[in-house]
């Protein structure tokens, strides 16, 4: 089994997949051999022991038991990691190496992603943006935007020619919808919620149409501005806040919860063994 790991700025991701090798389906999804996955609050300080313990009990309530000695054999045959927050990167890196003793692999320059990045300085591309292009184009053609509604909301622009070219970064809705409060002294913190209607009818039904709907909007007209870029497109949303917005879009043609895991069991595939994703459909690009 492979365990996959997502830290964003404000919540954790992780999944258990099946790493048994399989014959790779005709039309991939991204939830293939997705057993299990948790969301978790993301806390900087927690030490390498307090993660160890927190995902052991996790695997533990899927009947997964870590060893408890140098002699046993893991059930856990690698750890793939993405992280947004330094010093969670540095301690579950730590927790992997002591208390799981298996291949790791961490997202970020000098992977190798079978995907050209043309940024103009590559290193700045985050390590989740090029994770969900690297499992965008595995699933959808290309040319396509990634749409990330996560504490930022990213767009991730891959070429016809299977390239991450940029995108743009916004902010997030409910770092938004926190500025509001805390800079408009009339008005309270609101539970972002689905909007009955457009025209709200109450401070609360106002807000939450304002984020919701306003969001949708963003992304509808940021999606209409790249394409002018770079022609007709694929739009994907992830992310945590994709199930509230992307129903409200009309440029959202696919909506993948779990296309960030996806993405780094291709991404632990492509620099741990030869397989099915290094092939025709995967250049030996690097990061």
């Amino acid at each position: 089994m492979l365990l996959a790991i997502d830290v964003g700025n404000t919540q954790t991701v992780v999944g258990l997949f099946d790493h048994a090798a399989a014959e790779r389906p005709t039309r991939p999804s991204a939830s293939d051999g997705l057993l299990e996955s948790w969301r978790l609050s993301t806390v900087a300080e927690r030490t390498a022991e307090e993660h160890a313990l927190l995902l052991g009990q996790l695997l533990a309530l899927r009947g997964v038991e870590l060893p408890h000695g140098t002699d046993s054999e893991s059930p856990i045959e690698g750890v793939v990691l993405s992280s947004s927050v330094p010093k969670v990167r540095a301690t579950l890196s730590e927790m992997a190496d002591r208390f799981f003793s298996v291949p790791l692999v961490v997202v970020g320059p000098g992977v190798r992603t079978g995907m050209a990045i043309r940024y103009e300085n590559p290193r700045e591309v985050g390590a989740d943006r090029v994770t969900n292009a690297v499992a965008a184009i595995d699933l959808y053609p290309a040319p396509l935007v990634v749409v990330d509604l996560g504490t930022a909301t990213t767009f991730d622009v891959i070429s016809a020619a299977r390239e991450y070219v940029g995108g743009a970064i916004a902010p997030g809705l409910d770092i938004a919808m926190d500025a509001l409060y805390e800079h408009a002294a009339a008005l309270p913190r609101v539970a972002l919620g689905e909007p009955r209607r457009a025209i709200g009818r109450t401070t609360v039904e106002s807000m939450q149409s304002g984020a919701v709907f306003g969001h949708a909007a963003l992304v509808d007209g940021m999606c209409d501005r790249l394409e002018q870029e770079i022609g007709a497109v694929n739009v994907v949303a992830t992310g945590g806040l994709a199930a509230l917005v992307a129903p409200h879009s009309r440029r959202v043609a696919h909506h993948e919860p779990w296309l960030t895991l996806h993405g780094l069991r291709l991404l632990y595939e492509l620099n741990t063994q030869p397989g099915p994703h290094a092939g025709e459909n995967r250049r030996e690009g690097s990061w």
